[in-house]
């Protein structure tokens, strides 16, 4: 193609996405051009004030062979634009190592946030081959460098450089009382990684006496030390399992995961920690699972536990306990907890005996630590792959809020293309992908994400996700029970002292709910303004039920703010706006139901439930809502496209755009209004009983599980056969 036409191409492309697939082509040509007018173009592309195209030009520098190729990438590392220095980072993970470059990605180090998670990576994957050059620029940014977040990077990333050359600095790190707490911290966390090494472990067992953070991390380090070589984990005939049944391990970092779900929608504990523990409980039930651990983050002491638990066990649902050593996170901004992540993560595998399979579900911070241990345990991998960040970015395009002009600042913030690559690198690795049910599956693959399902697909399965519908059910029926004079159970009582606080004119209308964390994504301050800055305020209130008020992450202040822009948290009761925060799943199971049938004296029946997410890729809650027989608003796009019947079970729209959300929400609350019996809502719960249960989601996957297992026992044994 040649390099000036693929760099045009980029530049020409209608949609940003298809300008990020075609990056690909541009970096393929730029590698196999190369020469000083390959370089020449790609430079005045990086200076140009298309972000977009500078990105791809930058990626595609770093495939070019060149001397000159090398300095300019260096150069981008003390760019103004922080976006190209991340990017630059990252590029030179690819290329030899340079010492004139160390000392910038240090720096990088040093500034933190995923720019710093970047640099750390090339760092790392530099240090093998130059580990004396890396740790004495480690060791000398400490001389300068006093902010103790900032030092605990630098520490952390010297005890990613392997040999005496930085076990010495962090065995005097660890044991100097006079260094703050949380930098000796991440020298003990890095101490326990040296395994054999006899120094590292009488450092730590010093430091193991008392009750303080310090002497928690020495213990769990300890556990580290003591933990078997990467080659005991499996029995003799390749698995890790008994004979009887798998273990499968599953994973979501952003959320405290426990059997009660006590944390559901408070912040990042959204649909996804509900599925973890329903789904759990279900696999460990089938006759091709025993065990299943799901991991989440945790603290130091609840990951000793788990350790021991889990070291323990043979059978049954267990969790286990990530600890980040740091303060909870917002997803978005966890990426530089990328290593503690991937050392408690280790932990826990290692614990089990042997893991068969690990699913991996997000292009996050998670699963990027996620990968690395599973390829260094030999452990198969699969990886459920949605266009996400991809649809979310077409839809953002769609609406004009990102721009080739602003792509890069938005990139920054939401790590946009790391993402979608990260997307691309686990399905390419992945042992078997699982696929989410879409109207148009093999073009949206193709064209948003890249991967043509159809070359490969015996290695491609549609599972739809499911829910529980004994719980929800149940819920039905206490509300159903109340709605025909029964007293109200526990969480019917409290949605009732809620509604209670408004007006009493307000107290005849019915109620739209909506349910999920308070993220942009989710598109809860969408709502809000859909219903209040038109007549739905005067014909329904609305219950949010998600976040946590008391002590919001930055994500849900935002959300909360745009939300008293339109409804002043002192005025909310008067306008019929209802936000109790997060419940536990079953309360809300219960509070969705009473939207159907209405709670005496304070509510009419016949509400409806909305989902206003930019992207959703199949939806739990909305299933939950059709299982309690509610008409429901939806994304037209994703998987409720493919189960929500447009205009029976429910009304589908741009939920983008604030005004066709709000007419979408005006013709299911006038459809909900007129309905004469309850046929309707009888068809939503059929829908959701015939296809979209936990059982039958833990049956689809059960048998992926169980064939990904026994393809690679036979690749084992071939391998062993070979020898």
């Amino acid at each position: 193609m040649g390099i000036q036409t693929s760099l045009d191409a980029v530049r020409e492309a209608d949609r940003l996405i298809d300008a990020m697939r075609l990056a690909d082509d541009l970096a393929f040509e730029a590698g196999r051009t190369g020469g000083v007018r390959t370089i020449r173009l790609l430079a005045d592309a990086i200076g140009s004030d298309d972000q977009l195209t500078a990105i791809a030009a930058t990626h595609a520098l770093a495939e070019v062979v060149d001397e000159q190729a090398d300095a300019l990438l260096s150069a981008l590392l003390s760019s103004e634009r922080g976006f190209l220095r991340e990017h630059a980072a990252g590029a030179l993970g690819s290329r030899l190592p340079r010492a004139d470059t160390i000392g910038r990605l240090v720096g990088l180090v040093v500034g933190g946030g995923f720019g710093g998670m970047v640099a750390q990576r090339t760092l790392e994957q530099w240090s093998p081959q130059v580990p004396d050059l890396v740790a004495v620029g480690l060791e000398g940014a400490l001389l300068g460098v006093r902010d103790v977040a900032a030092r605990y990077r630098v520490v952390e990333t010297l005890g990613l450089v392997r040999g005496a050359v930085a076990t010495r600095p962090l065995l005097s790190l660890a044991e100097d009382a006079r260094e703050d707490e949380r930098v000796r911290v991440a020298a003990v966390a890095a101490l326990g990684q040296r395994r054999g090494d006899r120094r590292a472990a009488r450092a730590v067992e010093g430091l193991c006496a008392g009750d303080g953070f310090l002497a928690q991390v020495a213990r769990m380090a300890l556990v580290d030390l003591a933990a078997g070589g990467d080659d005991t984990e499996r029995s003799a005939d390749g698995t890790g399992s008994p004979a009887s049944g798998l273990t499968v391990a599953q994973l979501f970092l952003h959320a405290d995961i426990d059997a009660d779900l006590t944390q559901a929608g408070s912040g990042d504990n959204g649909g996804i920690a509900t599925l973890l523990v329903r789904l759990g409980d279900e696999l460990a039930r089938t006759e091709s699972v025993d065990r299943v651990l799901t991991l989440s983050r945790g603290s130091v002491a609840g990951a000793i536990e788990s350790v021991s638990e889990i070291a323990a066990s043979e059978s049954g649902h267990h969790y286990g306990r990530i600890p980040l050593l740091s303060e909870p996170v917002a997803s978005a901004d966890a990426w530089p907890l990328r290593v503690a992540a991937r050392r408690g993560i280790r932990r826990i595998l290692r614990a089990s005996g042997g893991v068969d399979v690990l699913h991996l579900r997000m292009a996050d911070v998670g699963s990027l630590a996620a990968a690395d241990v599973a390829r260094e345990l030999d452990v198969p991998v699969v990886f459920t792959v949605a266009p996400d960040p991809h649809a979310v970015i077409q839809s953002l395009d769609l609406s004009g809020s990102v721009t080739r002009e602003n792509f890069g600042e938005v990139d920054e913030r939401e790590h946009y293309w790391f993402r979608s690559r990260l997307v691309q690198e686990l399905a390419a690795d992945a042992a078997h992908t699982v696929l989410f049910p879409r109207p148009s599956l093999e073009r949206d693959m193709r064209e948003l994400v890249g991967i043509d399902i159809t070359a490969h697909p015996e290695r491609h399965t549609v599972v739809p996700e499911g829910i529980d519908l004994v719980v929800v059910d149940r819920a039905v029926a206490e509300a159903r029970a109340h709605a025909d004079g029964a007293e109200a159970s526990m969480p019917l009582a409290e949605l009732r002292e809620l509604v209670g606080e408004l007006p009493e004119a307000r107290r005849s209308l019915p109620l739209i709910v909506s349910v999920g964390r308070l993220h942009r994504v989710k598109g809860m301050a969408t709502i809000v303004s859909a219903w209040a800055e038109s007549d739905l305020r005067d014909r329904a209130n609305l219950l949010v039920i998600g976040g946590n008020l008391e002590a919001p992450s930055g994500d849900e202040r935002e959300q909360l703010a745009l939300m008293d822009a339109v409804v002043p948290a002192d005025r909310r009761r008067d306008a019929g706006l209802i936000l109790p925060g997060h419940r536990p799943n079953d309360t809300v199971a219960r509070w969705v139901a009473a939207a159907r049938f209405g709670l005496p004296g304070l509510s009419s029946g016949r509400g409806v439930y909305v989902c206003g997410s930019l992207k959703e890729e199949f939806g739990i809650a909305l299933l939950e809502a059709m299982g309690s027989g509610l008409l429901v608003v939806a994304p037209d796009g994703g998987g409720p496209a493919t189960y929500v019947e447009r205009g029976v079970t429910g009304f589908l729209t741009q939920t983008w755009d604030g005004a066709q959300l709000g007419a979408a929400v005006d013709g299911a609350l006038r459809a909900s209004g007129s309905e004469p019996s309850e046929d309707r809502a009888a068809r939503s719960r059929r829908t959701v009983e015939k296809d979209f249960t936990i059982q039958a989601m833990a049956a689809a996957l059960g048998s992926v599980y169980g064939g990904v297992h026994d393809d690679e026992a036979a690749l084992r044994d071939w391998s062993f056969a070979a020898r």
